[in-house]
């Protein structure tokens, strides 16, 4: 008997995540990174991250976060990490720059340039982030697979 066949995941739209009060994840969020408000309601808010984005819903209930979390790609890991320290958010100990937020939830700071993540040339451009490259170690991962930028 033939397996039926499957839709294939091709990535990520947007991330909701849970808030305690809208204005200060606005803040909070703003003050390591920049975006573009998409649209607002009283228990939400959508910032755009290029062609995906955030959600930010009124309403964390649940504990902090140990191990789930949201890996945000950034263009220069550096500048947030100078950022969260001006701001006095500890980073969580372990291998990688993760921290909580306000309401516990567990955010992991990635560079963009090392990663297989990719933006399409135009998303990357009309970012303003057209000069934006990648490792040679991301390169070979993605020439692994077939999917090396040209």
């Amino acid at each position: 008997m033939n397996e039926p066949k499957k839709a294939r995941a091709i990535g990520v739209n947007h991330v909701a995540l849970e808030v305690g009060d809208i204005d200060e994840a606005l803040e909070f969020y703003g003050g390591f990174l920049e975006f573009e408000l998409r649209s607002r309601s009283d228990n939400a808010v959508f910032i755009d991250l290029g062609d995906q984005f955030i959600n930010f819903s009124r309403g964390r209930r649940q504990a902090p976060d140990d191990d789930r979390h949201f890996g945000l790609v950034v263009d220069d890991r550096q500048l947030v990490a100078d950022a969260l320290e001006t701001m006095g958010v500890k980073l969580l100990p372990g291998p990688f720059m993760d921290f909580l937020d306000p309401w516990g939830n567990r955010i992991e700071i990635i560079d963009y340039t090392g990663i297989q993540f990719t933006k399409a040339p135009y998303v990357l451009k009309g970012m303003g982030l057209e000069g934006l490259g990648k490792t040679g170690e991301a390169i070979a991962e993605l020439t692994e697979k077939g999917m090396a930028p040209d």
